[in-house]
């Protein structure tokens, strides 16, 4: 298999901009799809995020659609003739950001439509004619029912993280939008797993498919170091902050099991003192890029996330990551430390295990079939109490942190095996966050806007997604909401 971009023969154009964008040698997923879909053949790729999937079918698409480029101004000219479909607002917009990027030298047009946005803006976009459309599946009919978009000149579709998107419960929606292509069409299934329901997603819609496997789906990475830490709830915290001290780590994913837990313990560790936020399926588009621009640029130091929100995020030279709540499904685990030591870099998975998630971590063991060591870890005594002080890299005294954190250490125990039993005491609930009570879309993604860009912390949710309106038809739309633990 040809190893280097120098000897695919791509059109110039497209060869320019991969050379911009630094590509020298493939990566294995890249070397066997790409010379396959130039050919034209249906494909089955089972491949992970962050193995160059979007490269391995962006490059062979254009260069193909190169062979019919129109210069014309009119729409007309410009007809969808390739479709790519991703299960998550954030997936599409990354994506749509490569193919823009690949296409940089071409008169080839591009875009992508998702929820949580006004249609507006995407309708003028679709009204100006593009070859290569990139696009959830439930915006997608809205756009089809308006009329604003016309699939019967598609002549290759996409259908990436196509797991992801039967979990969410999509395969309604992609039958509805599958039944108004061509007939005639080459179409590409990529996966990270080949589960019975794909098996039978990609006999309904493919033609005798090329079968691409490139890494053992449950595979875990040579280059993450995964440490399981014991540790009760009301101690993870600490347990965060000593890991983050003593590994002179500035940056990492921290995954939560729920929207409530993931805004709570964003809130939490803000307080503490460390630049957070936090991204679960409640957030609105608009607050999630912000805080995913955030995070790449260095302004935040923890990026608190639900798996929905956080699968296939490609951002590179994260140094660690953190299960702060031992995942329900051990898959999600593979996914979640996934994020840590991409590209060859070395990364660092700890988990927190309290004494409940014996069953869960036994899952985790049988899939990726090693021995895990539950180890104690040495807590420090005295507490944080104040601001981390970032020129220093230390904790901080100011009286009034101190008084708005007083409750944040109420209910501690020790370590589960490593000291007494935990406390009986237990701090009274919170109030109600209004900010939950708005409605939810199983496809829905967004990121909090960052609490260190303003002058008074907001409290979590102040502003979001009033203006957002239900979408059309969602019980017909959705097979399954998503997960309640999400």
């Amino acid at each position: 298999m040809t190893s280097s971009f120098s000897n695919l023969s791509l059109a110039e154009p497209l060869a320019r901009a991969v050379a911009e964008m630094g590509y020298e040698s493939m990566t294995p997923i890249q070397a066997q799809a790409i010379p396959v879909v130039l050919t034209g053949k249906d494909v089955m790729g089972a491949a992970q995020t962050g193995t160059g999937k979007t490269a391995a079918f962006s490059l062979p698409l254009l260069q193909r659609l190169l062979k019919h480029e129109n210069s014309s101004t009119s729409p007309a000219r410009h007809p969808v003739r390739a479709l790519v479909l991703l299960p998550t607002r954030e997936l599409a917009d990354q994506v749509a950001q490569q193919i823009a990027l690949y296409a940089k030298y071409t008169k080839l047009r591009s875009t992508v439509v998702f929820g949580g946005m006004d249609m507006k803006p995407q309708t003028l976009e679709l009204k100006k004619g593009v070859e290569v459309l990139v696009a959830t599946p439930g915006r997608l009919l809205d756009h089809i029912e308006a009329k604003n978009a016309v699939l019967n000149q598609v002549e290759y579709v996409v259908l990436d993280e196509a797991d992801r998107m039967l979990d969410i419960g999509f395969l309604p929606d992609l039958q509805r939008i599958l039944s108004y292509l061509p007939k005639s069409r080459t179409t590409l299934l990529f996966s990270a797993t080949f589960s019975p329901e794909i098996k039978r997603l990609a006999g309904s819609y493919l033609q005798d498919p090329i079968t691409i496997e490139v890494a053992r789906p449950n595979e875990t990475a040579s280059t993450v170091e995964q440490r399981f830490y014991s540790a009760s709830d009301d101690d993870k915290r600490r347990a965060i902050r000593k890991v983050l001290k003593d590994r002179e780590i500035r940056q990492a994913f921290v995954f939560v099991n729920s929207k409530l837990g993931c805004a709570r313990l964003a809130r939490s560790l803000e307080r503490d003192g460390l630049r957070t936020a936090a991204l679960h399926g409640d957030k609105s588009q608009d607050e999630r890029l912000k805080a995913l621009d955030a995070f790449k640029q260095g302004n935040v130091d923890l990026l608190v996330c639900t798996d929905v929100a956080a699968r296939g995020l490609d951002i590179k030279d994260v140094p660690a990551v953190f299960n702060y709540d031992v995942p329900f499904n051990a898959e999600d685990y593979v996914h979640r430390i996934g994020r840590t030591g991409r590209a060859g870099a070395t990364g660092l998975a700890v988990t927190l295990v309290s004494g409940s998630d014996a069953r869960l971590v036994a899952d985790i063991e049988k899939l990726i079939k090693k021995k895990i060591e539950i180890e104690a870890i040495e807590l420090d005594d005295e507490r944080p109490r104040g601001r981390f002080n970032e020129g220093r890299r230390a904790w901080q005294d100011e009286d009034g942190e101190a008084r708005r954190g007083a409750d944040r250490d109420r209910g501690r125990s020790s370590l589960s095996g490593h000291g007494g039993a935990p406390r009986s005491f237990r701090p009274a609930p919170a109030p109600r966050d209004p900010f939950f009570d708005q409605p939810y879309e199983a496809s829905a993604a967004g990121a909090a806007a960052p609490a260190w860009e303003a002058a008074a912390r907001p409290s979590a949710g102040r502003g979001i997604s009033a203006n957002i309106k239900p979408k059309r038809k969602v019980a017909a739309l959705f097979k399954a909401p998503e997960p309640t633990v999400q």
